[in-house]
């Protein structure tokens, strides 16, 4: 092995320390309970190290964050990878999205993301935005393999459709979390269900042709 490839593997061991600490902790205390000297603590690294990794302990949380929503997304795409093309119009695009948010465990992700962050009519405007970016970021992963699944789609089409379903999505994660979560159980699995119901029923109104 190489001094590069040994740096390399040095770099990655510590940030997956890092983020593993920052999981340890969030279950430990909840949410922000912690600074950073905690977190080099656990994570057996020196504080300028988490600096190395990351600007700030915002950053861990998000990273955390799109770790939770990552392992959601990527479902979402193998099931789309495996519904058929459509014929690339909205309504096809939208079908395919459509049956990858109902295969997805989104309700689970999004328990763990909020506790991570905060959950939602707490008034902290830090956990909005963190929200909110983790959001942006999977929403244009989304974007992009919806494009790549229809490259001939007028790519306004395919932006509105998947941000209108993700918006959607963050609307009734709130909701969720506020009157049904965030403990995920049978009960709270149901009431996650019905209100993608009524998202998918208010979007689809703009994609589906009217009979």
């Amino acid at each position: 092995m190489t001094t590069t490839d040994r740096r390399a593997a040095l770099k990655a061991k510590h940030r997956a320390a890092i983020l593993q600490a920052a999981r340890d902790l969030v279950d430990e205390r909840g949410g922000r309970g912690f600074g950073v000297d905690d977190l080099a603590t656990r994570a057996d690294v020196a504080r300028r190290t988490v600096f190395n990794h990351f600007a700030s302990l915002d950053e861990v949380l998000l990273a955390v964050c799109e770790q939770e929503l990552s392992v959601i997304i990527d479902r979402f795409l193998a099931d789309m990878a495996r519904t058929p093309v459509g014929d690339g119009s909205r309504a096809s695009m939208f079908e395919e999205l459509e049956s990858a948010a109902r295969g997805a465990d989104l309700a689970p992700a999004i328990s763990g993301m909020y506790r991570i962050i905060g959950e939602p009519g707490h008034e902290d405007p830090k956990a909005a935005v963190l929200t909110q970016t983790a959001f942006s970021r999977v929403t244009e992963r989304l974007r992009d393999e919806v494009a790549r699944r229809h490259p001939g789609a007028d790519t306004l089409d395919t932006a509105l459709l998947v941000d209108s379903l993700m918006s959607g999505i963050v609307v009734i994660a709130d909701h969720w979390l506020t009157h049904d979560g965030p403990e995920v159980t049978p009960t709270t699995l149901a009431a996650w269900d019905a209100l993608l119901s009524r998202l998918v029923h208010s979007v689809r109104s703009g994609y589906m042709p009217t009979s």
